[in-house]
């Protein structure tokens, strides 16, 4: 990787502004997980230590470009960020035309950047009046290294110094480790709801991988292109056919789609349905498939324990629901247990992780999916791009 890191630069005194990712998950106002804030605190205490003039921007969700919506305020970050770090950090809403200077070894929150007009759009006008806040822009969100916007490539290309820090160092370092030399065999477990949402990517991980384990909505698609029930599951049935010239693609390269033997259906996605097990060839037509069954989740274990890297992107249940969870949890305990190099990445991944304990055994966790899932399929991201034109 050509580009400078926050451990080559000088930054006491300097006024540092890092983008990060704090886009974390909120559900009835309250934040639901912390792991992107937790990943977020090696830099901000460098930068503290360091007694840099220090200023965090980052996004939480989709606001319509240019709106300030309360229910997309940074606040609730902001002040949970605080108790992590036993100081205050102040939220500053007015900060494109009255810039803030901490003092040296201070930190403030910049406002949510999707608040601001041209975000989405990479506005030059905006990228530099992010730029002139700074003189060193430090991009830390691998979560956000997928999109080029203002607030991560373009104050990149203004900025007077620029380098990566920590977080999105150990994440891209994490990833190269499973695509330059990989051990062998090459293990992809990808789950999601569509196959149409991640069909570039399936592409290129069955060119890659040894073995490819689809899971959710893009595993039924897969089940019903190869002949088997689905019911009412969520399912792509227009993608059946390029399910199909995957299946071909993996058996020409000599590398193998695996898939359920058995699954948990229910008749409702509510917390009161009866699970039931059946095997893949028996499901009514009623039935939804909502996590894989003990059959099957013996079978990926094993699977797992023979593996030398583990790649994990998305559940294969609907987790979130109790009698729906042991799959998910399953095969992130085998991955645990595992002597295999493993990567995970992705919103709701994250969230198994955190809700099954599994973070002390997985190697490396990447904090964003989108930017995970690309990297994987195009080897670079445009924000890294940028920290590398900088450099040259």
């Amino acid at each position: 990787m050509r580009f400078r890191k926050l451990e080559d630069m000088e930054i006491a005194g300097r006024r540092v502004l890092v983008r990060q990712d704090l886009n974390v998950p909120f559900s009835r106002g309250m934040i639901t997980s912390t792991k992107r804030i937790e990943a977020s605190l090696p830099m901000i205490r460098a930068a503290i230590d360091a007694g840099a003039r220090t200023l965090l921007m980052s996004h939480l969700g989709r606001p319509a470009e240019g709106r300030a919506e309360e229910r997309y305020s940074l606040a609730p970050v902001a002040r949970h960020l605080s108790g992590c770090l036993g100081r205050d950090i102040p939220l500053v809403t007015d900060y494109l035309d009255n810039p803030p200077v901490p003092a040296p070894g201070e930190v403030a929150m910049l406002e949510n950047v999707r608040f601001n007009r041209g975000e989405y759009d990479n506005d030059d006008v905006l990228s530099r009046r992010y730029a002139r806040m700074c003189d060193l822009f430090v991009m830390d969100a691998f979560g956000a290294a997928h999109r080029a916007q203002a607030s991560t490539t373009g104050v990149a290309a203004y900025a007077p110094q620029v380098c990566a820090g920590p977080l999105l160092l150990a994440e891209l370092e994490g990833l190269d480790r499973v695509l330059s030399d990989p051990a062998r065999p090459l293990m992809a477990i990808v789950g999601g709801a569509k196959v149409s949402s991640k069909l570039t990517v399936l592409e290129s991980l069955v060119s890659f991988v040894d073995l490819l384990v689809p899971g959710g909505g893009i595993a039924n698609t897969f089940l019903a292109a190869a002949g088997h029930p689905v019911g009412q599951s969520l399912h792509e049935p227009d993608l059946i056919g390029e399910a199909n010239r995957l299946f071909g693609l993996a058996r020409e390269q000599g590398r193998e789609i695996s898939m359920p033997r058995d699954v948990v259906v229910g008749r409702t996605l509510s917390d009161d349905t009866p699970a039931i097990v059946r095997p893949v060839g028996d499901i009514d037509d009623t039935d939804r498939i909502l996590d894989i069954g003990p059959r099957t989740s013996e079978y990926y274990g094993e699977l797992v324990r023979q593996a030398g890297t583990i790649l994990w992107n998305g559940p294969v249940g609907v987790f979130e629901l109790d009698q729906f969870a042991a799959g998910t949890r399953r095969l992130g305990q085998a991955i645990v247990a595992s002597a295999g190099y493993s990567v995970a990445g992705g919103g709701d991944t994250l969230a198994a992780i955190d809700r099954f304990g599994l973070e002390p055994g997985i190697s490396t966790i990447c904090t964003g999916g989108g930017a995970f899932l690309e990297y994987i399929e195009n080897r670079s991201l445009p924000a890294v791009k940028m920290l590398e034109r900088r450099e040259e």
